[in-house]
């Protein structure tokens, strides 16, 4: 597998794991992921330098994100806007909806 997918999804891992605010302490974090501690920290980093509000809370533990982020990597069909809808189905933002209807009567 591709060295850079492989640090995205381990990306991806983390990130989950700080939304459950579940990452452990570092030493925990670097386990259960399978990777050094140090490697623990760039990763850390490299969030950081994407801009997540990453901090360490004592209380719980765990890595938390200061305030509320998303983390998305890839590509995502994206949802068209009434506009768009217009200029796709010749001036009826429906017409797909209505077409969809007529389909499942026959």
């Amino acid at each position: 597998m591709n060295i850079i997918i492989k640090h995205i999804e381990l990306i991806e891992r983390i990130d989950r794991l700080i939304r459950m605010q579940a990452t452990g302490n570092p030493v925990d974090l670097a386990s259960r992921l399978g990777i050094s501690r140090a490697q623990t920290y760039r990763v850390i980093d490299i969030m950081k330098d994407l801009n997540a509000p990453i901090e360490y809370d004592l209380t719980v533990q765990s890595f938390v994100y200061a305030e509320h982020v998303d983390f998305r990597f890839g590509f995502y069909i994206k949802d068209l806007e009434t506009n768009e809808l217009k200029s796709v189905n010749g001036g009826n933002p429906y017409q797909s909806l209505s077409n969809s209807i007529r389909l499942l009567r026959i």
